[in-house]
């Protein structure tokens, strides 16, 4: 996609990739240069990131469970 660089170097952001990847007015930017390339990231928010581990919590309960029931079980073989 091509963008032009403005007066201090300002690029506009076409608003289709800013829709998909949810940039609005005062959103943060990671910047990183890669040889001859410059590589332009959209900064996670803790509000980005609210959910993200949805499923995870549950998973974990059960492995302390399971765990949990091996230890009582090894306590009551003794």
């Amino acid at each position: 996609m091509e963008v032009k660089v403005h007066k201090k170097g300002i690029i506009v952001i076409p608003a289709e990739v800013r829709r998909r990847l949810n940039i609005r007015e005062g959103s943060y930017m990671e910047l990183e240069v890669e040889g001859d390339k410059i590589v332009l990231k959209r900064k996670m928010t803790l509000l980005d990131a609210y959910g993200i581990d949805k499923g995870m919590g549950d998973l974990a309960l059960k492995e302390l469970e399971k765990l949990r029931k091996e230890e009582v079980e090894k306590e009551n073989n003794i």
